[in-house]
């Protein structure tokens, strides 16, 4: 993502996650006659339970993949974005954030009026009735706008209950999550004005919810096994990243033994330091799913920290083999693996390896990074440093970018289309 949004969101890679959110999403958006392959679902490093959208992406913070205890919940979720997004709800709102400006101004300015005509008159009681006025103006303003948010969150909730049904799945989960709102919302203890808050109270989304649920035929239908599991790795490779060793056995205190456990259990044993005893945890996890690719991601990032670059090598590969989603992000970890070989023989395709990732992402910065680093092991200088001008250019750092073009000008032959790229980017902004 650019630099501009990594600033305010702290956005997380992952392909399994990734894939497993994209499966989710797909059939939902299609309901919604949105493109699925243009719409893109972003990770949030975030524990609270929350989602929203921006241009075409749906942002969904981990907090609320960890809470939810089946995949229903978050497709519930993300069908209310795409209500969102189907709406044209973020278009409209910036229309009436304009609107509640302009009203918030007027407002003022007839308040500041009112108090000129009480002056001239002598009337005090002119002059505090435009105070008032002053006062009251953005607070209005202000509530107009809530109320039409509160408005495009239940019409959101109609739509994403359409898209369930169309897609023959229950409204449960979205049930579930608004619950969960309410119970925390009541033992907070927290009074709330219900004209003061930009959603509606869980209590009403509840009830609306519950009509529509009775008009479904879907209600009672449960998550496909397989679906069901691959959500509980999910949770349990965030547990680990977030809260180790602990927070997995809480999550999973009820079935410790089960493979999502064991996974949770082999990424914690790694990033606590025993990359070797975490090995050992997920070649007994490959001998039950041997054709699971994101047990063999891991293994080669195990392998590469145990300085193992040979087995790294084939576990990536093994992976990327098995990987349906044809995900960037694994080839372009098959890709870092060869490089950090060290060997010259595998640079050739190290450089084939990350330059087919970036045709898929062309965002990933650390692969630009990787590749990088390949042509400079095979002495190219020149396409190495247009690589990283390319990959600063693509992150937003424009001024490095600008640096590595000018020094691969310099060597690259002239007329060439590298060359005309690296000019390109020196004279953006210019």
């Amino acid at each position: 993502m650019p630099a501009s949004a990594q600033s305010n969101v702290a956005v997380v890679r992952d392909a399994e996650i990734e894939t497993l959110l994209k499966d989710y999403a797909t059939p939902v958006l299609n309901a919604a006659g949105l493109n699925a392959s243009r719409v893109e679902i972003v990770l949030v490093n975030d524990p609270g339970f929350n989602a929203f959208v921006d241009g075409q992406r749906i942002f969904v913070n981990t907090g609320a993949l960890t809470a939810a205890a089946v995949p229903n919940e978050i497709i519930g979720v993300i069908a209310h974005e795409a209500g969102h997004l189907e709406g044209g709800h973020q278009q409209r709102l910036r229309e009436q954030i304009a609107t509640a400006r302009t009203l918030a101004i007027v407002g003022s300015l007839l308040g500041a009026g009112a108090i000129a005509a009480g002056s001239i008159a002598g009337s005090s009681g002119g002059a505090q009735a435009g105070g008032a006025l002053i006062t009251a103006a953005p607070g209005l303003a202000q509530r107009n706008l809530l109320s039409y948010r509160r408005s495009e969150e239940m019409n959101a909730d109609q739509a994403a209950a359409r898209y369930l049904d169309a897609t023959k799945q229950s409204i449960r989960g979205m049930l579930t999550t608004f619950e969960r709102f309410s119970q925390s919302l009541s033992l907070s203890g927290i009074q709330v004005d219900q004209y003061q808050i930009s959603h509606p109270l869980p209590r009403e989304r509840i009830a609306l919810l519950e009509e529509l649920a009775r008009k479904s035929k879907y209600f009672d239908a449960q998550d496909p096994k397989r679906l069901n599991e691959r959500h509980q790795l999910m949770r349990a490779k965030i547990a680990a990243y977030s809260g180790g060793a602990a927070a997995v056995a809480r999550l999973f205190s009820k079935d410790r033994g089960s493979l999502a456990a064991r996974y949770g259990d082999a990424i914690a044993t790694d990033l606590s330091g025993n990359s070797a005893a975490s090995l050992k945890k997920l070649d007994a996890l490959i001998k039950e799913q041997p054709k699971n690719p994101y047990f063999h991601e891991f293994r080669g990032e195990v392998l590469i920290k145990l300085r193992k670059s040979d087995e790294a090598i084939d576990a990536f590969a093994k992976a990327a083999k098995l990987d349906a989603a044809r995900s960037p992000l694994i080839r372009a970890r098959l890709g870092f693996a060869l490089v950090a070989s060290g060997k010259p023989a595998n640079m050739g395709r190290a450089i084939e390896e990350l330059r087919a990732s970036l045709q898929g992402e062309p965002e990933n910065y650390d692969a630009y990074r990787h590749l990088s680093q390949a042509y400079g092991q095979t002495g190219d200088i020149a396409n190495a440093e247009l690589i990283m001008a390319e990959g600063n250019f693509r992150a937003g750092n424009l001024r490095e970018a600008k640096v590595f073009a000018a020094r691969a000008l310099q060597k690259l032959p002239k007329g060439s289309t590298s060359a005309r790229r690296a000019n390109d980017i020196l004279t953006i902004g210019k």
